[in-house]
């Protein structure tokens, strides 16, 4: 992140803005709706600047040449000259005094750039490019300008109104959190909306004299999906960002976990083979000890809470400690992993059921009922099987799989990061030798699709690396 965005406060703020045509003047009209008091200096003004310089007592004209003093006891410049040399000598002076400077259309003499802003004031909305994607900035603009009603401002200035009150009946802040989310999700705040704000403010007084202050945990055994963030349901971005504590594991990607709430307290307890940062005993202990606490809880676990996830140990514990709990499906790995490489789970001519299995070892054996698993028109995905490949690979074809099985190997699915690698039974394990985890195991003749199917992908082929 090249550009920190902040939030300036203009309320004493001395902006200078050196130059007075038409760019100028768009740059001005801008500040203008600040407090910040303006000083302008221009030999000559355009039309507008003249306009705005008799209409708004913060503004202020020097009618000369820019001279080095005149940066004294300013706080923030904008260059808008049509002089290159000149904003350049203003941008290293104004720097050598660590000001804050923009010179319009060069970003590298900027020590800020100023957004593209959507005004709901007291809401406000700031979006940058830096400077790489003005168009796509454009487009963003325009789609948010149309899908954030013009009237969200009278509910900031209405939660304004009420925020003193809601402090004193509520002195705890995940109390007065809980009772926002509340609020803007109900009908007070769709009377605001609708601008019947007499009729809001008696059902909001009503409302802070009845509610009851105590608040109850609850864990939400959410499904991350296989890796790619867009593949998260609308309900599990929406509970991540009400989180008050978020316990996840390794297969959680990076870009997922920046859709938390900002504020949110984030517990690793990842497990990797032998190597098992929690035991599963005191995940299901802690779910339990953050809910007591009265928090929001999100176990956020990759893929789908029961499909290999280990959630229903974790809601037996939940149960015996009577914690209320809601599961939310996601994605699971084998369905995110397969379609990403263009590999059917089913198919008409190829296979007619599929079977999941854990590909965990124990004790270097993987106790599975293999003649069940080699079955005609049946297409096995191994979870956690990797370490595991060369007893799954000996134990299939000894129950009677032929060797010349087609199987995939799918690594870090769904993500940038993905690679696939196809094969045989016999001859995998030389193919995939460079494979890490978490990889995703695929047997069957869906295999030989892959070739054929993935050629006309638009989204998995265009992030896939393959080792074919």
């Amino acid at each position: 992140m090249q550009y920190f965005p902040l939030f300036v406060d203009t309320t004493s703020l001395n902006v200078l803005v050196v130059g007075a045509g038409e760019v100028a003047a768009r740059k001005t009209e801008l500040l203008l709706r600040t407090h910040a008091r303006i000083t302008l200096v221009a030999p000559h003004a355009c039309s507008t600047i003249n306009r705005l310089v008799a209409t708004h007592d913060t503004l202020t004209w020097i009618e000369r040449e820019y001279q080095p003093g005149d940066l004294d006891d300013q706080q923030l410049v904008f260059v808008a000259t049509n002089d290159r040399e000149l904003n350049r000598d203003i941008s290293s002076q104004a720097k050598a005094r660590n000001l804050l400077v923009n010179v319009v259309d060069a970003p590298q003499q900027c020590g800020f750039i100023t957004p593209s802003i959507i005004d709901r004031s007291p809401i406000l909305i700031a979006m940058s490019s830096g400077g790489v994607a003005p168009v796509l900035l454009r487009y963003l603009r325009q789609k948010l300008e149309a899908d954030i009603p013009r009237s969200i401002a009278r509910l900031g200035q209405f939660a304004e109104k009420f925020r003193e009150k809601v402090k004193q009946r509520f002195d705890n802040l995940t109390q007065r959190r809980y009772f926002w989310e509340d609020f803007f999700d109900g009908d007070i705040a769709e009377q605001v909306l609708k601008g019947n704000e007499e009729i809001a403010t008696q059902q909001m007084t009503q409302y802070l004299s009845e509610t009851s202050p105590m608040v109850a945990g609850q864990v939400y055994l959410v499904g991350a999906g296989p890796g790619d963030p867009e593949l998260l349901t609308f309900r599990a971005l929406r509970l991540m960002q009400k989180a008050d504590v978020v316990v996840y594991d390794r297969l959680v990607s990076q870009d997922i976990l920046d859709m938390v709430r900002r504020d949110a307290e984030k517990i690793y307890v990842g497990k990797a083979a032998s190597n098992h940062t929690l035991p599963q005993q005191d995940i299901n202990q802690l779910l339990v000890d953050e809910a007591k606490a009265g928090k929001r809880v999100v176990r956020l676990k990759g893929g789908d809470p029961f499909i290999f996830g280990r959630g229903g140990e974790e809601i037996e514990t939940l149960l015996e400690h009577k914690i209320g709990f809601e599961v939310v499906p996601g994605i699971t790995a084998a369905s995110g992993a397969a379609s990403y490489a263009g590999i059917p789970l089913t198919h008409r001519d190829h296979a007619q059921s599929v079977v999941f299995a854990t590909g965990h070892l124990k004790d270097d054996s993987i106790n599975l009922d293999w003649p069940a698993l080699v079955q005609k028109g049946q297409t096995l995905v191994f979870y956690m099987g990797l370490t595991g490949l060369p007893i799954i690979c000996r134990e299939l074809v000894a129950n009677g799989m032929p060797p010349s099985m087609p199987i995939a190997l799918v690594e870090q699915a769904t993500t940038p990061e993905q690679q696939v690698v196809t094969g045989t039974l016999e001859n995998i394990q030389q193919r995939a030798a460079h494979i890490k985890p978490p990889a995703l195991i695929i047997v069957g003749s869906v295999v030989m699709l892959r070739e054929k199917l993935n050629w006309f992908q638009t989204g998995s082929a265009a992030i896939e690396h393959a080792a074919d």
